[in-house]
């Protein structure tokens, strides 16, 4: 009977600890409008090296975070390896997170592939900040590092 106990104990937790994980991902991550990267086709920055609209059709849930998909088999590469795909930093502004730690929105179409990791960048008429990452990409890319760790 004690033995049992343990067991279902045991099992409870672990459960919380999922669900606890994956409401702290929804509230560190950039889910603007309900969706991961605005709705945005992850793979397809990484096979096309452009920013495609998903589609409601082709929708995967990862961790408690919703993307959409341009495509069944982007969909299906996406959910056999989720982390290969996913923006850095919960799908904020790299910049932003490297220069002040700060969540600031994206644009989208604003992205840069390094190392095989997506990044994405705030885009105004008058601020494009993927041009000031790029003058300084190591540096703000250990502080951004550094900062999302504490966030997340």
């Amino acid at each position: 009977m004690k033995k049992l106990l343990r067991v279902l104990v045991v099992i409870c937790f672990t459960a919380s600890m999922a669900i606890s994980q994956k409401t702290d991902r929804i509230k560190s991550y950039n889910v603007s409008k309900g969706l991961a990267i605005e709705g945005y086709d992850a793979v397809a920055y990484f096979k096309l090296n452009k920013a495609v609209k998903g589609k409601e059709d082709f929708a995967v849930k990862d961790k408690g975070v919703l993307y959409y998909f341009s495509s069944k088999a982007n969909k299906d590469e996406f959910f056999k390896n989720a982390s290969k795909f996913e923006p850095q930093y919960g799908g904020w502004c790299a910049y932003a997170m490297g220069a002040t730690g700060e969540k600031v929105e994206i644009d989208p179409e604003t992205f840069k592939i390094v190392d095989g990791k997506l990044y994405l960048f705030y885009h105004s008429f008058t601020n494009n900040t993927l041009n000031t990452w790029t003058k300084d990409e190591a540096g703000l890319k250990s502080k951004a590092d550094k900062n999302w760790d504490k966030i997340n």
